[in-house]
């Protein structure tokens, strides 16, 4: 029976744990699917290559009043799917060929369950033990269960890990979910041409977001696409060129206008993996929700063994997933001074047109908790660069405590929003109140930041 010192259950995030540091330790690394995990292969990767092709066909659309008559002739659609996997793929293969020889790693490409205490059994039957395990498995898209969705040809059905790969541009689309796939996919399909429905049972897209951005990207969205909010799908039908989802509102009742499209792509979410690695025979406990429980050591229930990124983190974004590895991997090589995982302010952004992007708090979450706050909104057409833009739509919000002047959280909503909050996470991140940070240092001018810059000064703090 093989057994290592460390064995790393997935290869996304966790497949950064076996560096340098621990070249001391036998490792076995186990993957079932494609080496490197959901976001080199399916997830943040090859989706923002395909919304930075996006915005180049977008930008077209407006260029004529600024002078310069511009239109795009043709997507090539296999062109830039060829350009995005040509060079993701590489890095799979290579990263898997160097586990697989690695001066102390061992790979095994199998799926792979706990049949005990740091006890492992593999699709191959073959059994596994360690002095340490991590659980780094990921997510996978949650599919729902639709009547008839089981009937229609999987060319015509797609989740985020398959629509990617496509042959060609459909000329039409039903996309089930209001959430950030939803909203990136429908950017990147319409951008090159796809007539993009979209069906949210929510009746706003983006609905975890502050309702100030929801509700503003809700209405930009129902301009440049098909939305149909407060729906869900009582039935899949497929039809001579493509499918058709029959409708229903909230309570049930029929909707007379059904969403059809040459593909449906069912963008519901996704779930953690914890499910299917037998984890009560490993004395593991799970969530409610699914996920695997961790404390802030990211340790499980289980002695010995540690969980990061999607199969225990609620936020489901690579760049948690990265803090918590090396959480683990410090907390590995140093048992006795383990360090906890920081979670405190954790940004997240839309890649759709227009960007979104948030850290902290949204002013529902503060009202509902009876947290004092002011708040303070500027556009991005009030500040000379947007101005220049002509922006109509986009703005900055910002929430502080009225007395300290620390901020509580950042809510944006246009071009380079995903850039443009960095500013405000760091002065959240180093405890930096708003007048500090919007008068102690420079902002240059008339860049685009000043708009982050206007919101922070003209937060109404108490003296």
């Amino acid at each position: 029976m093989p057994h290592h010192d460390l064995i790393i259950i997935g290869t996304g995030s966790g497949n950064t744990i076996a560096d340098t540091s621990l070249r001391h330790l036998d490792i076995g690394i186990i993957e079932e699917s494609t080496f490197g995990g959901t976001c080199i292969n399916v997830g943040c990767i090859p989706t923002k290559m395909y919304v930075y092709t996006a915005e180049l066909a977008q930008r077209t659309e407006d260029s004529a009043r600024f002078g310069v008559d511009a239109h795009v002739d043709k997507v090539r659609w296999s062109d830039i799917r060829d350009r995005i996997f040509g060079r993701i793929d590489p890095i799979s293969v290579s990263g898997e060929e160097y586990r697989s020889h690695g001066p102390n790693t061992t790979f095994y490409g199998e799926h792979v369950e706990f049949i005990g205490p740091r006890r492992l059994r593999l699709a191959s039957g073959t059994e596994l033990t360690a002095d340490r395990i991590v659980l780094a498995a990921g997510s996978r898209p949650m599919i729902p269960d639709i009547d008839g969705l089981g009937a229609v040809d999987s060319s015509r059905v797609h989740t985020s890990d398959t629509i990617m790969r496509i042959d060609d541009v459909p000329g039409s689309m039903v996309i089930l979910g209001g959430g950030v796939i939803a909203a990136e996919m429908a950017h990147v399909f319409s951008s090159f041409g796809t007539r993009v429905t979209i069906v949210a049972r929510t009746e706003r897209l983006l609905r975890r977001a502050d309702q100030s951005v929801s509700t503003a990207f809700t209405e930009l969205a129902a301009d440049a696409w098909d939305v149909r909010t407060s729906r869900e799908a009582a039935r899949v039908v497929a039809t001579d060129d493509g499918v058709r989802v029959e409708l229903h509102d909230t309570i049930g009742r029929p909707d007379p206008r059904p969403a059809e499209g040459e593909l449906l792509l069912i963008a519901t979410g996704r779930i953690p993996n914890a499910d299917r690695l037998g984890l009560a025979n490993g004395e593991i406990e799970l969530r409610d929700d699914g996920r695997v429980a961790v404390d802030a050591y990211q340790r499980t229930s289980a002695e010995g063994v540690f969980a990061l990124g999607d199969v225990s983190s609620g936020w489901q974004l690579k760049h948690v997933a990265n803090h918590e590895a090396r959480i683990v991997q410090h907390n590995l090589a140093h048992p006795d001074a383990m360090e906890e995982a920081d979670h405190r302010y954790v940004p997240y952004a839309v890649f759709s047109h227009p960007q979104v992007a948030s850290v902290g708090k949204t002013e529902q979450e503060l009202v509902g908790s009876g947290t004092a706050y002011v708040t303070n909104t500027v556009r991005y057409g009030d500040v000379a660069y947007g101005w220049a833009m002509e922006d109509t739509t986009g703005f900055v919000k910002v929430l502080a405590d009225p007395k300290s002047g620390l901020l509580l959280g950042a809510h944006l909503l246009g071009p380079d929003a995903s850039s443009l909050i960095q500013p405000i996470i760091q002065a959240m991140s180093f405890g930096l109140n708003a007048h500090d940070m919007a008068r102690g240092q420079y902002w240059i001018h008339p860049a685009l930041a000043e708009v982050v810059e206007n919101a922070v000064l003209g937060l109404p703090l108490e003296d």
